[in-house]
């Protein structure tokens, strides 16, 4: 049995049937905004959103619960989380030191079980099928976890127990912040058929309305739906996926094969450039190539590097980490864009250019439900599909369309 309280946060208050609910989601609380009050226990119980600055091109990176409930997210502008929060607390990002908890938890994870599929620095998919006989059933193991967690860190996640990835994932994020969902396997369906259909992944607001114009609101909805219907209206690929989502069906298992990679590309111009606008239009070219074969590959990345050559061929790179993986463009343009800044190389002669993007995972698992870029995601799956038709090149964004001379 679970409770739902008035933010929609559902949790489990008696002992249910975990038998095949052998997936766990564990997802950590606000991490980077949970990391940072640990060493400023003053701040606790007041909204604290963790960012780089407060200038006109800062965004947030992590907002505490008390900030999220003046409608504080993350990846939004810091101008405008500041109007909605004027009394929050900014604090800078430290992420070396959120690598070291995330290690710290990782292990905690690794204890329970050696099929641990790590999406992100703060979330991890774990199989626990095996490991029954050392540490008792799927929920024993998912509270033993969030308890050591927070005796071992002072941090605190919630878990989503069930029989698929996908509805683990849903769990975790019903359960949060703090606690626990165990969706029996038997219960799937019932579980998943009120939830709105922006609960499935891969339906943004585009996609959304597109459902709703066909009076589907519900993954229910979607369920029912044949799918000759969905595939009219959405495509081959979207219609299967969501088809087999809103009937609780997932076939992925929990993978530790974690391949560190990259995908990116350089140019060297040909002569020494020091016009903003060039660079701006060489770095969106290459935020648009890299986000296009992201979503190719049905991949998301984490962080966005920046590698400038001098002309005097000294070489520099700048990283910004993502607090939500992403397969964007634009996201990946301003990233790009905001590490040209921090490397105060406006006015300085260029002659390479590169940006590239690390720390990929699968397209999907690591995306939070709420997804700040989703409008722009599905402008650029459109282009895709254009591109696909009609050739590569054949639309493209105004921005790098050099502007005319005049006669």
């Amino acid at each position: 049995m679970s409770k739902q309280d008035g933010r929609s946060r559902q949790v489990n208050t008696t002992p249910v049937d975990d038998t095949g609910a052998t997936i766990l989601h564990v997802d950590m609380d606000a991490f980077f905004a949970s990391v940072e009050l640990l060493s400023r226990p003053e701040l606790r119980g007041t909204p604290v959103i963790v960012g780089g600055g407060i200038g006109p091109r800062s965004v947030v990176s992590a907002a505490n619960y008390e900030a999220r409930r003046y409608g504080v997210n993350s990846a939004m502008p810091m101008s405008l989380a500041l109007r909605r929060c004027p009394n929050a607390t900014v604090l800078p990002g430290s992420y070396d030191l959120y690598s070291k908890y995330s290690k710290q938890v990782l292990a905690i994870f690794e204890d329970a079980t050696p099929l641990v599929e790590p999406l992100s620095i703060d979330e991890a998919f774990l199989d626990v099928a095996g490991a029954r006989r050392v540490h008792g059933s799927p929920s024993e193991i998912a509270q033993m976890i969030r308890r050591r967690v927070e005796a071992e860190t002072g941090l605190t996640c919630s878990v989503g127990v069930a029989g698929t990835k996908y509805v683990a994932k849903v769990a975790s994020s019903r359960a949060k912040p703090d606690g626990m969902l165990v969706v029996p396997v038997a219960e799937t369906q019932a579980f998943l058929r009120p939830l709105s259909v922006g609960a499935l992944w891969g339906v943004g607001p585009t996609t959304e309305e597109s459902l709703r114009r066909l009076g589907l609101a519900t993954v229910g909805d979607v369920a029912d739906t044949p799918y000759d219907v969905l595939r009219s209206t959405l495509g081959e690929a979207l219609a299967a996926k969501l088809h087999s989502l809103a009937n609780g069906i997932d076939p992925r298992s929990v993978s530790t094969q974690r391949e560190e990679k990259s995908i990116g590309r350089e140019v060297t111009f040909s002569y020494d450039v020091t016009d903003e606008a060039e660079i701006r239009r060489a770095m969106l070219h290459q935020a648009d190539d890299a986000a296009a074969r992201l979503r190719a590959a049905g991949l998301v990345a984490r962080t966005v590097v920046l590698k400038l050559r001098y002309t005097d061929f000294s070489t520099v790179t700048k990283s910004r980490t993502l607090a939500e993986p992403t397969d964007v463009g634009r996201r990946i343009y301003e990233e790009a864009t905001a590490a040209w800044h921090a490397l105060g190389a406006a006015g300085k002669r260029i002659r390479l250019i590169g940006v590239r993007v690390e720390q990929l995972g699968e397209s999907g698992s690591g995306l939070s439900l709420w997804d700040p870029d989703e409008d722009w995601r599905d402008a650029e799956t459109t282009i895709d599909e254009v591109a696909a038709r009609f050739g590569k090149g054949s639309i493209r964004p105004a921005a790098l369309l050099r502007p005319k001379k005049q006669s």
